[in-house]
């Protein structure tokens, strides 16, 4: 079974600095983003969503988990995943989480039949989006460098305004 607590921190994705001084700072700022976090109010519904990324990735780490040949989530597409998920802005909406058959992981915030979003997270760092906002399709790809990006942020908070 996979444990939270083993994957340890991953610090602030995206920082290029490598004096001692901006490690120092990367690890203060996700020292108190992880205090955060802990608070329901700003990190509890994104705690319930690693929780439930840990239980399907455990579900479908063997060769044909669904019975139709799926193909088990590889390290790296859950490391990506996890990575997404401590990037999330603080007291965003909580994702539903999924495993395709291919083994890429996706997160779903679903408001209703007419605004909705899918993202998938592939081992290549791909994130490849979908989403159903009113009578606009909107779709892509986008890569994954560390940071949630814009155009997938800007969806999320589409879903869920007005």
């Amino acid at each position: 079974m996979i444990i939270a607590s083993d994957l340890g921190s991953i610090g602030i994705v995206g920082t290029g600095g490598s004096s001692n001084e901006s490690r120092w700072l990367a690890n203060e700022v996700a020292k108190g983003r992880q205090h955060l976090r802990e608070s329901y109010v700003l990190g509890g519904a994104g705690n319930d969503a690693f929780r439930d990324l840990c239980t399907v990735v455990d579900e479908s780490r063997f060769p044909n988990w669904d019975g139709y040949g799926a193909v088990p989530v590889s390290e790296q597409a859950f490391i990506l995943a996890c990575h997404f998920l401590r990037t999330m802005t603080l007291g965003s909406p909580s994702p539903e989480v999924g495993i395709e058959p291919d083994g890429d992981i996706t997160f779903e915030w679903h408001r209703s039949a007419y605004r909705t979003l899918s993202v998938s997270v592939s081992p290549s760092g791909d994130l490849n989006y979908s989403a159903l906002i009113g009578p606009n399709r909107v779709f892509g790809t986008e890569a994954f460098l560390g940071d949630i990006p814009q155009p997938i942020l800007d969806l999320i908070r589409r879903i869920y305004a007005g």
